[in-house]
């Protein structure tokens, strides 16, 4: 089964970034799941393509813009990528270089079957262009993420059956929507999301954070939630979370140290908002893979 690309090569005037490299993770009927790197910049132009299936791609690295017939904005770690079949699309980095996405595409009878059970309203196609990084999607992302390593054949389809019921039920709640950012404020949030991953682990305020794009504090904020579909404390929050859950499933650090290692200041603050996001304790998501 053919798979749409997320990313195709650029054109660029400057230094050519080459094509994305790609790795199949697995393919079956009615959906693949592919991992894309790419590494396109500021110099390699945007253009259209098209999603021949749905279209869910998680993003693990770095920001790209997305536009769509649905919606557009800025899309980070953590966020979905939602398209519908048949429908054209535009990805680029005019404020960024490369990302990392994992890619699932699901053919339109399979998601059907899945989103009806997932959800009594027609969720047969996607109203919005991306799914802001909530809290509800912290578990599948983390999962997902890790099954592309070491997955049984079995596992990993289950887990993309739960990926699309997560993001159906996702979409149908009442998440704040990124709008269509402005090409000065995609820059100003692309440098504060660059920022905030070489900083993750580092005490992070909003003095800090407006000062990076010259904004006062308020109208950071804002402008920040408007354009990300989340606060800046949501989003530090969750990507905290997730790799603190990564590194629970992929190491053997204590988990006091994989708290402290991660940017939270205290061990019982780490265990209650790792259980209430999660759904379970430090300790028990650990043991049970």
């Amino acid at each position: 089964m053919a798979i749409v690309s997320i990313k195709q090569r650029l054109p660029t005037s400057d230094a050519p970034s080459g094509p994305p490299r790609t790795r199949r993770i697995a393919t079956r009927a009615g959906w693949s799941l592919t991992e894309y790197l790419c590494t396109a910049g500021p110099h390699d132009r945007s253009f259209e393509e098209r999603h021949h299936e749905v279209s869910m791609a998680l993003v693990t690295h770095g920001t790209f813009h997305y536009r769509t017939s649905t919606g557009g904005g800025i899309l980070y770690p953590g966020a979905f990528l939602l398209g519908n079949p048949d429908t054209c699309y535009e990805c680029g980095h005019e404020h960024s270089h490369g990302d990392r996405c994992l890619a699932l595409s699901v053919t339109h009878d399979l998601f059907a079957e899945i989103a009806s059970g997932a959800s009594s309203a027609d969720r047969c196609r996607f109203r919005r262009a991306i799914l802001p990084a909530v809290s509800d999607l912290a578990p599948i992302s983390v999962s997902l993420r890790r099954a592309t390593e070491s997955a049984t054949p079995l596992a990993l389809e289950e887990l993309v059956f739960t990926t699309i019921e997560t993001v159906v039920r996702a979409v149908g709640t009442n998440h704040s929507s990124p709008r269509r950012a402005r090409p000065m404020t995609m820059k100003k949030m692309s440098t504060v999301f660059d920022y905030i991953d070489a900083h993750l682990r580092d005490g992070l305020d909003l003095g800090n954070l407006s000062a990076l794009v010259a904004l006062s504090k308020y109208h950071f904020l804002r402008s920040f939630k408007q354009e990300c579909g989340m606060t800046p404390h949501q989003y530090i929050l969750g990507r905290r979370l997730r790799a603190a859950a990564f590194a629970l499933r992929t190491t053997d650090a204590a988990v006091a140290r994989i708290a402290f290692d991660q940017g939270f200041g205290d061990l019982s603050t780490f265990n209650h908002t790792f259980r209430r996001v999660m759904g379970v304790t430090p300790k028990a998501y650990r043991s049970n893979p």
